[in-house]
């Protein structure tokens, strides 16, 4: 099924409306694992011509997928990425965690954005950052596409390198479902139980009774009024 290419049109318009110049696109990926981190990645792109196929890294299969990254990291003016671990996550709530991985985003890019285009309808970043929500912005705008994809091939990558390099993680099967909860995945976890990677606050632990003494309790009150929304995430 064809798609729409991104375009620089919100860019155009921040530019207009703020007179910003260095405007950076920020995705995540991660954020419905049950394991590893949350990763944001930042990238700065200007108004040049993308690369050829460039869309939602969700829309991308694997291989052409990580040639377009390959492709991405040279070609955009700068980038950078930031991860949230599962001891983040399990402390912090998503909604703060996602926050604490894109401010590292945006910190490690060689000059700092006048302003953010950021995916999806809800600004998990705030001040004093300049936001632009966009949904769907990884598919309709280039420099969000760009960290889309970006993001997901050095994530999907980490879990892979983590599978072969841990006995203990090897067979959640990390190199194939990335962390999210395939049926490898999660009959691992009733066999097993969770590792020092997964998130440990989740609510899939409630339907483990073997392991569900294992499950943290977050107690900061200020995760919880971020999370009031419920428990983001589990995108099946």
């Amino acid at each position: 099924m064809p798609y729409e290419p991104p375009t620089h049109t919100v860019e155009r318009s921040l530019r207009a409306t703020t007179g910003a110049r260095i405007i950076a696109g920020v995705d995540e990926v991660g954020r419905g694992a049950w394991a590893g981190p949350v990763t944001v990645c930042a990238a700065v792109t200007g108004l040049r011509r993308p690369p050829a196929g460039l869309t939602d890294s969700k829309l991308i299969s694997p291989k052409r997928r990580a040639e377009l990254a390959q492709e991405l990291e040279k070609w955009v003016t700068s980038h950078a990425l930031g991860h949230a671990s599962p001891e983040e996550i399990d402390e912090l709530g998503m909604t703060a965690a996602l926050r604490l991985a894109a401010v590292r985003a945006l910190d490690a890019l060689p000059v700092r954005p006048d302003a953010v285009i950021l995916d999806g309808k809800h600004d998990y970043l705030g001040g004093p950052w300049r936001v632009r929500t966009v949904i769907k912005g990884d598919q309709s705008c280039v420099a969000v596409a760009a960290a889309s994809v970006i993001a997901k091939v050095r994530r999907d990558a980490m879990m892979a390198e983590l599978e072969s390099e841990s006995a203990e993680c090897a067979v959640f099967g990390f190199g194939d479902n990335a962390g999210y909860p395939s049926p490898v995945h999660k009959a691992a976890l009733r066999e097993w139980g969770p590792t020092p990677h997964h998130r440990l606050s989740w609510s899939y632990l409630d339907a483990l009774p073997q392991w569900r003494h294992l499950k943290k309790v977050r107690v900061s009150a200020e995760a919880a009024a971020l999370e009031s929304g419920g428990q983001l995430g589990f995108d099946f």
